[in-house]
């Protein structure tokens, strides 16, 4: 498959949609998440991904600290991953991990669902830089 190089971190977020989809092929949707979160985990490494299990994230209003995010994954030090093994994804789900993507120094996410249906697989791009950029402009 040929990459497109205008997409940030594609190499990365391909080998990622790739082993979500081995370990679709080989569990399905049947399994707890613990289990398909190990499984997942062992596939992005044997690919050559670096893998960060549960790193904490602290979450900042106005420079004080308020909280802190615990991501399932970070992978290469420059994607964030969530694993869910739920029946669908909601609204909620989606919106929750769109603002911890927000809230996180990562440009790009990865929100995956092992359902028993099919595999969900969605990926976001939150590029500060370019916020910032549109914010010069419009003032």
């Amino acid at each position: 498959m040929k990459l497109n190089p205008n997409l940030l971190y594609e190499e990365d977020t391909f080998k990622i949609r790739e082993a979500c989809r081995e370990i679709w092929k080989e569990f399905g949707g049947n399994f707890k998440e613990k289990i398909i979160d190990r499984a997942l985990t062992t596939s992005l490494k044997r690919k050559g991904l670096k893998v960060d299990l549960q790193k904490r994230i602290n979450i900042y209003y106005r420079g004080e600290k308020v909280g802190t995010y615990v991501p399932d994954k970070i992978i290469n030090d420059c994607v964030l991953m969530e694993v869910k093994c739920k029946p669908f994804l909601m609204k909620e789900d989606k919106r929750q991990f769109w603002y911890y993507l927000k809230a996180s120094p990562y440009k790009v996410g990865i929100l995956v669902n092992f359902s028993p249906r099919k595999l969900e697989f969605i990926r976001r791009v939150y590029d500060l830089a370019r916020e910032k950029e549109i914010r010069r402009k419009s003032a």
